[in-house]
């Protein structure tokens, strides 16, 4: 059976879509748009723990436009909606974040006062106990539009996932790999997660047969347990 597999529409989105596609042997892509797609002007932090860029995906597994949804690991909440489970991970990538910065500065590189941009207050809270004089500015958008916001001259620097630049073939991009032991990564972060319909027994075991890799899948379930308590 060819499944259907919900996810948003950008550029990382499709990729983890169609590698997962590879992985159950074809199948159909089907794109939604989330909440955080069609406003990104708030920011993150304000929309709470609702999960905006997962809920409406796995709305279509539950209301059957889709059979599997398929999420960057890092933008799930602990505890999904009624009815849906995660069953499947994908091998897991790189776990750093990295720096994207002017003329290929590393972080202690950057001149006091520069502007770094990040979505995320995780990463805004270690840019600032590292580097106390930047100015960190809240950003929203896709890999191309962080990036540009950097060679456009808007921003000095951005911080994103390593993973994301090298499954989207950026990785040249990336001026400075930040240390874990100063930069500890999200929860789940390179690991992209499976949802299925809890009542849909023959989705979940050809997900965990075909498409679960057991370290991940592991590393996946340690680190939301720990998140969640």
């Amino acid at each position: 059976m060819t499944l259907r597999l919900a996810t948003r529409g950008s550029e990382l989105a499709l990729w983890q879509a169609r590698r997962t596609s590879e992985l159950l042997g074809g199948a159909e892509i089907v794109v939604v748009e989330s909440s955080g797609d069609r406003d990104r002007v708030t920011e993150l932090a304000r929309f709470g723990s609702i999960g905006i860029f997962t809920v409406e995906v796995d709305r279509a597994v539950l209301d059957g436009r889709a059979d599997v949804g398929v999420h960057s690991l890092k933008d799930m909440t602990t505890t999904l909606q009624e009815g849906v489970q995660l069953v499947g991970v994908l091998e897991r990538g790189m776990i750093e974040d990295a720096l994207v910065a002017r003329d290929g500065l590393t972080l202690d590189g950057l001149p006091p006062g520069a502007r770094v941009g990040t979505g995320s207050l995780r990463r805004g809270a270690m840019l600032r106990a590292a580097r106390p004089d930047l100015e960190v500015v809240p950003i929203r958008g896709n890999v191309g539009t962080r990036l540009a916001k950097v060679t456009g001259g808007e921003l000095d620097a951005t911080v994103l996932a390593r993973a994301g630049l090298v499954r989207l073939g950026l990785e040249q991009h990336a001026s400075d790999v930040l240390d874990t032991e100063r930069f500890l990564p999200a929860v789940g972060q390179g690991i992209v997660g499976l949802t299925c319909r809890a009542d849909d027994p023959a989705t979940r075991e050809r997900l965990q047969r075909e498409a679960r890799d057991p370290a991940a899948w592991a590393a996946a379930l340690a680190e939301r347990a720990f998140l969640r308590s």
